[in-house]
């Protein structure tokens, strides 16, 4: 198989000028773009909101109110050096959740309407 390619590629007659239309620096810029493009549309979009979630993490402290990605809502009782916060879901009834558990854009919502209502 590699033999049937590489006899392919070479010109048999020995003039240099190939097998005209389809060769040359085409495929050699096309590729380079290729990877530019998904880097810049599908890597670094997803690199900085990584970034965003790993900061709100790491920034959640006691009174906050919170929503999971399971949908739960509640207010941040006590932060943990375990990466568990203590979730207080209804007046004296706490869970043990996972930081990774909250979900910064419905959080986000959450404390946006909360503003809004506060006007």
């Amino acid at each position: 198989m590699v033999a049937a390619f590489v006899s392919s590629c070479v010109d048999p007659n020995g003039s240099g000028q190939g097998k005209g239309a389809g060769g040359g620096l085409g495929p050699l810029i096309f590729l380079p773009l290729m990877i530019l493009v998904f880097w810049l549309f599908f890597i670094r979009p997803q690199a900085k909101k990584a970034k965003n979630q790993k900061s709100f993490i790491e920034n959640l402290q006691r009174g906050d109110k919170v929503v999971t990605i399971a949908g739960i809502h509640g207010t941040i009782n006590k932060v943990n050096e375990d990466g568990t916060i203590n979730l207080e879901v209804s007046p004296g009834s706490y869970i043990k959740i996972e930081k990774s558990a909250i979900s910064m854009d419905w959080t986000t919502q959450l404390n946006k309407a909360g503003t809004v209502e506060k006007k």
